[in-house]
């Protein structure tokens, strides 16, 4: 099993980032996938899931600027994020599970993303 993120970066205010998870070992297709997000010295925070039926769930925090999808062909699910704000400034994580990682097996390593002026 092996995820990979990437996409992460350094971006001003209001500037967009578009996050990839690449899954190899398991069946993409047939399990909810998720991001979370940990901003230095504060907790895992889920920031959003698909499922398998393709049904999308986000948190409060993130509703209206981020959108989750999936390209089933390439195994990879995607995160594209618009209007950043500083407080998304975290390591973003992608996973299975539905609103926790499943296990410590099925999460990436992690990306940075700084927003900062």
């Amino acid at each position: 099993v092996q995820l990979v993120e990437s996409g992460g970066g350094l971006v001003q205010p209001g500037e967009s980032l578009t996050l990839s998870c690449t899954v190899s070992g398991f069946t993409f297709s047939t399990v909810a996938m998720m991001w979370a997000r940990q901003a230095p010295g504060k907790g895992l925070e889920w920031v959003s899931t698909f499922s398998p039926s393709g049904n999308t769930y986000y948190a409060e925090a993130v509703k209206g600027r981020f959108t989750v999808s999936r390209h089933i062909g390439k195994n990879t699910l995607f995160l594209q994020m618009n209007d950043l704000k500083p407080e998304d400034t975290a390591i973003y994580y992608c996973g299975k599970g539905f609103r926790s990682f499943d296990s410590p097996e099925y999460r990436g390593q992690g990306t940075q993303v700084t927003v900062s002026s």
